[in-house]
């Protein structure tokens, strides 16, 4: 019956890649260090050459297209509104 599975951190698997990248150390030196089988951080390493030319794709995110002028318009229209009903005697009991 073989152990638990260990289930390593991106941030972790990039450490180590980047590491086997430099060439600095061997992959048996790497993976003594870091108690991984060198086969993983072979794996590793190719995958980190393979998705390496995503990471210049200049992808945006949505994030950073959102209008901030709209959304200062639709602040000021709910701050109207919410103003209108408080001061509406039916409606106030029930904003609070």
């Amino acid at each position: 019956m073989q152990g638990k599975r260990t289930k390593f951190k991106a941030d972790f698997k990039a450490k180590v890649a980047v590491e086997a990248l430099k060439g600095d150390k061997s992959t048996a030196e790497l993976a003594q260090i870091y108690g991984v089988h060198p086969t993983q951080i072979t794996q590793w390493k190719k995958q980190l050459l393979d998705h390496a030319p995503s990471v210049f794709e200049g992808r945006q995110t949505k994030i950073n297209t959102v209008d901030v002028d709209e959304l200062y318009k639709k602040i000021g229209k709910l701050e109207m509104e919410r103003d209108f009903l408080v001061s509406r005697p039916g409606v106030s009991g029930h904003l609070s």
